[in-house]
């Protein structure tokens, strides 16, 4: 059995080098006719871009990646000056007519977006053209090698239950030198996925037959982080069953929110677009899906009819009605831990590295900070939109509601769930986003903690303080010292994922749904003759 773990690590590190390694293959160039269709279906009306463009793309040399980005940002770069300076120029002349009309030539967008549009079009070579071979040398190898390394663990891990496994031994979950690799690899690939699409432009072209037989369209670099996520989640599920096979509570856990992901988040949103209908994720809830209320989502809810109506007063009725209703019934772990794919892959892909969340003071101080002031940024935000929406304005109080919608979106939609949020697993465990940044996480804790029937129950006279819950608790709680005095655990953090109780060798944990009544239950620590004991028993 360890030989076959050996042997799919190998093949897995293979297939990893391979993916890697496609970056850097095939040629990029566009032939003249190629171009002009481009720039009639973009609808440009600039008269500089399209020579630009010709100057550097429609050529007979081979350009990589790098060259062939780098020049097509330079034609847009080049072709905004030339009317930023005719702005600057009416401008100063007060030509206010001439002025106005020079903006209609200008090409918006991220600069790297706009390549990666062009790539897919220029694009020739191992992954472009053999798009079958090249996705078994990278997701085929790269899903053998890691199902070969997890699934022997059902006969190496023994009988079922959590044992002592070195966590803290291994370089790969310690913060040993695999984990740094694993950290520098997963923040490289979001910083690419959101700042810089086009120099994965290869990667895309390997789900291009995936993405055309879902929703009839190619694939955009969206497309395959989704993918991506479900096949990941779905490899790491496998582990996760072997694992906590003891444990049918987290069995079903990461079923549901496997579910979820694949069927709500990925097949649903992109068979809609097939049918022309808006691409929308049914249990994305508002504030997670921040731009919900933003004027071009707005928009094209309202112009596609019954249908996008429907969307939106589900997504009103699922915010203020389903998401509390739930969380009072069964606490936040009803989303965070069943049903939230940001939860799914913290729970899969994460699951090695929980151990490393921080259980300091500072941590849980700075927690509340900054988890509260994405909550009240997101809700500013949202009532600017609002209200420019339905005033026309374009600001409020003087503030441009489209910069705060940018800084909003860099860095706390990108930077902060993305890049930090699962780039930092291996580093600072895997619930960062969701314990320091997740606006919905912070808006179900106010609920779960002042008005929910959950609760942790512990028993305190079971408990050998053996460390076990706090060590394994994804959130930074304590759980131990709740548990040494008998005390519920009833904290707007905990996200329900049941670990603490999966890891306790004494049973002493039990998450229950009960009354509200009793439900905090604060146990003083007594000091032998600091309190008359029987006084105490009596007065009880």
């Amino acid at each position: 059995m360890k030989t076959i773990k050996q042997t799919g690590l190998i093949v897995f590190l293979l297939g990893l080098a391979i993916f890697i390694a496609t970056i850097f293959t095939g040629s990029f160039n566009l032939k003249q006719t190629e171009l002009d269709a481009f720039i009639t279906e973009q609808n440009y009306k600039s008269t500089i871009i399209k020579d630009e463009l010709q100057k550097a793309i429609v050529t007979t040399e081979r350009l990589n990646i790098f060259e062939f980005s780098s020049k097509v940002i330079n034609a847009y770069e080049t072709s905004n000056n030339h009317y930023d300076a005719l702005i600057a120029k009416y401008d100063a002349e007060k030509n206010w007519d001439e002025k106005g009309k020079q903006y209609q030539y200008k090409i918006f967008g991220k600069p790297h977006s706009l390549s990666f549009a062009l790539a897919k079009k220029a694009g020739k070579g191992f992954a472009a053209d053999n798009t079958g071979l090249a996705w078994f040398l990278t997701f085929g190898l790269g899903i053998i090698g890691a199902l070969m390394f997890i699934v022997p663990d059902v006969v190496l891990l023994g009988k079922p239950g959590i044992k002592n496994d070195g966590i803290f031994l291994s370089a790969a979950t310690n913060r040993g030198w695999i984990g740094w690799f694993t950290f520098i690899f997963l923040v490289t690939f979001y910083i690419l996925l959101y700042f810089y699409p086009d120099l994965i432009v290869n990667w895309v072209y390997l789900v291009d037959p995936i993405s055309k037989s879902i929703s009839g369209n190619a694939a955009s670099q969206w497309f395959l982080y989704g993918f991506l996520y479900c096949v990941v989640m779905t490899v790491m599920a496998v582990r996760m069953y072997i694992k906590y096979r003891h444990n049918k509570y987290q069995i079903l856990r990461t079923t549901s929110v496997l579910f979820f992901q694949i069927v709500f988040a990925f097949l649903i949103p992109e068979i809609l677009v097939r049918f022309e209908k808006p691409w929308y994720d049914f249990k994305n809830a508002f504030p997670l899906d921040y731009d919900f209320f933003f004027r071009w989502n707005l928009d094209e809810l309202l112009s596609s009819g019954g249908f996008g109506l429907f969307i939106l007063v589900w997504g009103v009725v699922l915010t203020i009605v389903v998401v509390p209703v739930m969380v009072y019934f069964f606490g936040k772990r009803w989303y965070c831990s069943w049903v939230c794919g940001c939860g799914g892959l913290a729970e899969t892909l994460g699951d090695p590295y929980r151990q490393n969340s921080s259980k300091t003071l500072l941590s849980w101080r700075a927690e509340r900070i900054i988890i509260h002031s994405v909550l009240v940024f997101v809700l500013v935000m949202t009532g600017f939109a609002l209200y420019t929406f339905f005033s026309g304005a374009d600001q409020v109080i003087g503030i441009k509601t489209q910069t705060i919608q940018d800084i909003y979106g860099f860095l706390i939609g990108s930077i902060f769930a993305g890049v930090i949020g699962t780039g930092f697993y291996p580093i600072f465990g895997n619930r960062v986003w969701c314990r320091f940044g997740c606006p919905l996480a912070a808006y179900l804790g106010f609920v779960q903690r002042f008005k929910s029937r959950f609760r942790i129950t512990t028993n305190g006279g079971q408990c050998i303080s053996c460390g076990n819950c706090s060590t394994y608790c994804e959130q930074g709680i304590d759980v131990r010292s709740y548990a040494q005095k008998g005390e519920n655990i009833v904290r707007s953090s905990c996200v329900g994922c049941g670990v603490c109780s999966a890891v306790c060798p004494r049973g002493v944990l039990k998450l229950e749904n009960g009354p509200e009544e009793g439900r905090i239950n604060p146990t003083e620590i007594l000091l032998g003759n600091d309190v008359d004991l029987m006084e105490l028993v009596n007065k009880k």
